[in-house]
């Protein structure tokens, strides 16, 4: 899996790259893993402007200015929490594009709703904004890997919309 999510990482930094995009990140149940593997490329300085780890209600809140009602309405680990951190993440990061995670990385903290391995990604430009649920298993390492490569690939997929 670690070679999977470095290859995905790579993939990005050449979108970036190609597209001379700036990105950030939002991370809750990722922790700044994506952050991590971006900057793991050699120059990726050039288009990463930073990253926000959110593991707080009070910093996804505070910092990226999630809506309280939307966390306290729908839980964090939610499309329209997640979606707000991306947006959050191009405006507070001054990027052109952001993903964001938020999801229940195990091995506790599930429940019947939103078991262990319930991940919300999304990706935003600021003005367009993807989202989508996945349920991953009950490993913590495995799901925060699979969270980080999948963020990426939505990253991808925005991008290549938004040319269209």
């Amino acid at each position: 899996m670690e070679e999977e999510v470095r290859s995905a990482a790579k993939m990005v930094f050449d979108l970036m790259q190609s597209h001379h995009l700036k990105m950030a990140s939002a991370e809750s149940c990722t922790g700044g893993n994506i952050a991590h593997h971006i900057t793991l490329q050699p120059g990726s300085s050039s288009f990463f402007m930073g990253g926000v780890v959110s593991y707080s209600n009070d910093v996804k809140i505070n910092v990226l200015g999630v809506d309280k009602e939307a966390i306290a309405a729908n839980g964090a680990v939610s499309r329209l929490v997640v979606e707000q951190m991306a947006e959050g993440a191009v405006r507070v990061c001054s990027a052109d594009v952001a993903v964001a995670t938020s999801g229940v990385a195990g091995p506790g903290g599930g429940s019947p709703e939103k078991p262990v391995g319930t991940v919300w990604i999304a990706a935003s430009n600021g003005v367009q904004t993807i989202s989508r649920c996945f349920h991953f298993g009950e490993d913590r390492e495995e799901n925060i890997m699979s969270a980080t490569k999948n963020a990426f690939f939505m990253l991808k997929e925005l991008v290549e919309n938004q040319k269209k």
